[in-house]
């Protein structure tokens, strides 16, 4: 497995590379959700590039940036072990080489990045809409995958890509969840032994208001019984709401693939998740 730590030889790589190449950008500390991007990526092209990089632009100053857990070591040789045969592990200085306070940004659409997380993460998505600019210009890849977890993300980095051109094809990857239902994060590392019993309330929470939704009883009322359920449970929710999957506006009425997102901090953790109305 190769990795690469400079642009340069990454880049002279790239040169000489024939067939489709994938890009999967994780910020590591990898978990079996990001090992199913792998070998989803390994069954649609001939070549595999995951890049690990704990990006500052898209934590917020009271989030968890210093406290991410970083795992390069036991990440490598998790991706050897799926058959990843290239990563790119740059650091700040590389990405970011005259610091990140007077630096060009991609902003993302407002109508995409206002609502759900970001309207309580602010400056959050451009970090993520810079730091896979860059990585998209460095790596060259003919196809990004995202996984449907982080759903507002993935729809941003879509719009992104019309918006400028990108050469990249943008595929979605399932949500990937653990046996009792609770979806794959790095964050799900930081629940302690009693709430990592709880967490998966999210998601039953999630699925039954989507099997609920469609009928007799409005939505309004679904989101209530939902949000109340969520506290009596433990976690204090920053938002629950209907919305279509493709605008991201709220919903009153479900409609084709609508989905219902939540955020929920459960003590010191925040989780998210979605589910696609049937």
């Amino acid at each position: 497995m190769a990795v690469f730590k400079d642009i340069a030889s990454l880049r002279q790589w790239r040169q000489n590379l024939r067939g489709t190449l994938v890009l999967i950008p994780t910020m590591g500390n990898l978990h079996d959700g990001h090992l199913a991007l792998v070998r989803l990526a390994a069954a649609r092209a001939e070549h595999v590039l995951v890049s690990i990089y704990v990006n500052p632009l898209q934590f917020g100053p009271r989030e968890d940036f210093a406290a991410y857990p970083r795992t390069l070591d036991r990440d490598l040789q998790r991706l050897h072990e799926a058959g990843c045969q290239t990563v790119f592990t740059p650091d700040d200085g590389l990405m970011y080489p005259r610091g990140r306070q007077d630096i060009c940004v991609v902003m993302p659409p407002h109508s995409l990045s206002k609502v759900l997380c970001g309207a309580n993460r602010p400056g959050h998505f451009a970090g993520v809409c810079t730091v896979l600019s860059k990585l998209l210009h460095i790596v060259a890849p003919e196809i990004l995958i995202l996984g449907e977890k982080d759903y507002q993300q993935l729809r941003i980095v879509q719009q992104m890509v019309a918006d400028l051109n990108l050469n990249v094809q943008v595929l979605p990857a399932p949500l990937q969840r653990e046996a009792d239902g609770l979806a794959y994060s790095s964050r799900n590392a930081f629940l302690s032994p009693t709430e990592r019993r709880i967490a998966p309330l999210l998601a039953e929470t999630l699925f039954d208001l989507a099997r609920r939704s469609g009928g007799r009883t409005a939505v309004s009322d679904l989101r209530m019984a939902g949000w109340e359920s969520l506290e009596q449970s433990g976690f204090l929710p920053d938002y629950l709401e209907l919305r279509d999957g493709q605008t991201l506006q709220p919903l009153s009425v479900p409609q084709t693939g609508a989905r219902w997102f939540a955020a929920a901090h459960l003590g010191q953790t925040r989780l998210i998740d979605n589910v696609i109305v049937p």
